[in-house]
């Protein structure tokens, strides 16, 4: 069984953070230990607004020292990061993927740098960008952006399928081993159906699944897809088929929540989808 040290947000209600992705890395037989950014009734979104804190700083140390103390930090196999509730996290994060890689050599870091989407109403604190481009870029060893994040983090405007393999193989010359571009948005080649790209030394790779209707999207899919991705990697799968797996998971979450007409993900509803996936869309490799 592998570990996996998850920090990123925690809502009470719903999902987005670790509430969108531990459970389903648990159920992909993962041992998952959440550390919460911020803890919040529910996500961002709501137009009723929400309650809730950014955890103090030191906290995250205080507890990944605490890990540390009983000799299971040194069992852990990869940190999982996803939204920050400062900069001064970031900081605190990378502390500790530092010490779990001088206990455990063959442990990872998987980034999904969570910059905000200021238009629907996803807030990062000042800072967390910055600390995303020059701390985090350099000690992860897998990342997944979506489109505006990838721009951000190669400061390049991005416009079609070229230039995004482009801009993801300038992130593996600086030592990445996998860029997942989580939603390919105006760059995709097909806008009626959504796409993600995987680009890894060996190659590129795109996947598409359908698009629905939603009355309103629901929130917390992208922290569904890192949290997907790193447990089918940790489960043993090569990148394309953890690739294609992650995306038949979220697509079956996503036709689940549909069908039930929630804005909510419907990840109890799906969990058998989440863990036994169905296999419908395979990826193609692209030049």
């Amino acid at each position: 069984m592998k570990r996996i040290l998850s920090i990123q947000s925690h809502v009470v209600f719903g999902c987005a953070g670790n509430s969108s992705a531990v459970f389903p890395m648990r159920r992909l037989g993962m041992e998952v230990w959440p550390i919460n950014t911020v803890q919040f009734s529910n996500h961002t979104q709501y137009a009723q607004g929400w309650t809730g804190t950014v955890m103090p700083a030191g906290q995250i140390t205080e507890l990944v020292q605490g890990l540390d103390n009983i000799g299971k930090l040194q069992t852990c196999d990869a940190i999982l990061s996803g939204y920050l509730g400062s900069a001064e996290q970031g900081g605190e994060i990378v502390a500790a993927v530092k010490k779990m890689k001088a206990l455990n050599p063959n442990a990872i870091y998987f980034c999904d740098p969570v910059m905000g989407h200021p238009e629907k109403g996803c807030i990062v604190a000042p800072g967390v960008q910055e600390f995303l481009k020059t701390q985090a870029l350099a000690e992860a060893d897998i990342i997944a952006p979506n489109l505006l994040e990838l721009e951000t983090l190669t400061d390049r405007e991005l416009h079609n399928l070229d230039e995004v393999i482009n801009a993801c193989e300038c992130l593996l010359e600086k030592g990445l081993e996998m860029v997942v571009v989580k939603h390919l948005a105006k760059a995709a080649t097909c806008q009626e159906q959504f796409e993600m790209l995987l680009v890894t030394k060996a190659g590129s790779y795109l996947i598409s699944r359908p698009l629905y209707e939603f009355e309103k999207q629901p929130v917390g899919v992208g922290d569904l897809i890192s949290g997907l991705m790193l447990a089918n990697l940790q489960a043993g799968f090569s990148p394309v088929e953890a690739f294609e797996r992650t995306n038949a998971s979220v697509d079956a979450v996503l036709l689940e929540t549909f069908n039930q007409g929630a804005y909510e993900l419907q990840l109890i509803g799906a969990q058998d989808a989440i863990a036994s996936p169905v296999i419908k869309a395979h990826a193609k490799r692209v030049n």
